[in-house]
């Protein structure tokens, strides 16, 4: 546990230390048809389990169920056939996996367990924000401090950062005013973005996507090979392109929600998505020998040495057929082109300390800790709700650590 500070940027001291508990996955020779499913990470995948009966945690879960989020028709949004008790089931499923993958005082995050480094940064609005974007926290000229974690999609914490993977940033801006939309946390003075290295996400209806959990998930190898069928072939194409990458520092790594949000409250509401890019076009190459977490490496060198610069951009719908509700169509920017709304400054620093490595993995991101101008939008967010609120109580249960904002 640790007493946030004011600013919200100073560490707390280090609690006890537990090893992970040895992965019972046993992929080896169901490698090439698992490749699908290993995108799973960017949300939830975990080792094989048997489906869970019931939530250790139920009464948390009900209240989420309780108040799952109601749709935008004007932007566009719907509920999918039984979405509520799906969202249930996945909770469910997602939990089992954690308590069977990790061990009581071990225990990580389902999906982007592996962090790069949680680093110290500025997120500044920009000074000449015209009105249509000035909603909510972008108030022009306002600058905020931020955490920023950089990760690995992939389930398994001890994969090498040169495989091909998902790379994830998640950003959390200290000290915003207002009411946010977690019940539970309504007064919490934070933001959070959450950014994949991909546009879009491979999975939008809810009965397919828990098929997809139940046959992944499954110990049955035979009930794997069912997991393109469950994605479809639009799918399968769009999460084989997710874990395709392989990137150099990921600093330098362009970023998007793939999920949409809203901006603003009133009749001019709008759905948007974001993305986070380097404020330079330079790339360093790949090295030619990397180490194990060669992208740990990059960053602290890089911040060892001089600061980063990265911008974070807004993308307003222009056409109703840039769907809310399916993730898998890409808003392309040449009908709906990307604006700046803020530089983010990742100041020069060392953050590879075991006090902020463990400081970051007892932070929770969601993108419902947000403003109601920020509300996010479509089945994907609204599934989030519930599972990420769910699974990160199970998580610091299972670490016996208190679950705050700093």
């Amino acid at each position: 546990m640790h007493d946030a500070k004011k600013s919200g940027l100073d560490i707390p001291s280090s609690g006890p230390k537990a090893s992970m508990k040895k992965r019972v996955c046993s992929d080896g020779k169901h490698e090439a048809y698992l490749g699908v499913a290993v995108t799973l990470a960017l949300t939830i995948v975990g080792c094989s389990v048997s489906p869970a009966k019931q939530s250790e945690h139920p009464a948390t879960l009900a209240a989420n169920l309780d108040s799952y989020p109601s749709v935008d028709q004007k932007l566009g949004e719907h509920l999918y056939p039984d979405e509520k008790p799906i969202a249930e089931k996945l909770s469910v499923v997602i939990e089992e996996s954690i308590r069977k993958q990790y061990s009581a005082g071990s225990a990580r995050r389902d999906a982007h367990p592996k962090a790069h480094g949680c680093v110290k940064a500025e997120f500044n609005i920009v000074d000449t924000l015209p009105e249509a974007l000035s909603k909510g926290m972008f108030v022009p000229g306002k600058t905020y401090q931020a955490w920023i974690r950089f990760s690995n999609g992939s389930g398994d914490p001890t994969r090498a950062d040169i495989k091909r993977d998902a790379r994830g940033m998640a950003i959390k801006v200290l000290g915003v005013p207002g009411k946010k939309l977690l019940e539970d946390e309504a007064d919490a003075a934070t933001q959070d973005f959450i950014l994949i290295n991909h546009p879009v996400f491979f999975a939008t209806d809810p009965a397919r996507y828990l098929s997809f959990m139940n046959d992944a998930n499954s110990d049955h190898f035979y009930r794997k090979l069912l997991i393109p069928f469950d994605l479809g072939a639009k799918g399968t194409r769009i999460a084989l392109e997710t874990r395709s990458s392989k990137i150099s520092n990921p600093l330098q790594t362009r970023y998007w929600s793939m999920v949409p949000y809203q901006l603003g409250t009133g009749p001019d509401r709008e759905a948007v998505r974001y993305s986070v890019r380097s404020c330079s076009d330079v790339v360093d190459p790949m090295p030619k020998e990397p180490s194990h977490d060669f992208l740990r490496d990059v960053l602290r060198n890089t911040l060892q040495n001089d600061d980063a610069c990265m911008e974070f951009l807004v993308q307003a719908r222009t056409s109703d057929r840039m769907d809310v509700e399916d993730s898998r169509i890409e808003w392309k920017e040449a009908q709906a082109p990307f604006s700046k709304v803020a530089t983010i400054r990742i100041p020069r620093q060392t953050f590879d300390t075991p006090q902020q490595n463990e400081f970051c993995e007892n932070l929770s991101f969601t993108p419902w800790h947000a403003l109601p101008e920020h509300k996010p939008l479509g089945v994907t967010n609204r599934l989030r709700k519930v599972i990420y609120d769910h699974i990160s109580r199970v998580r610091h249960e299972m670490n016996d650590t208190q679950r705050e904002e700093p």
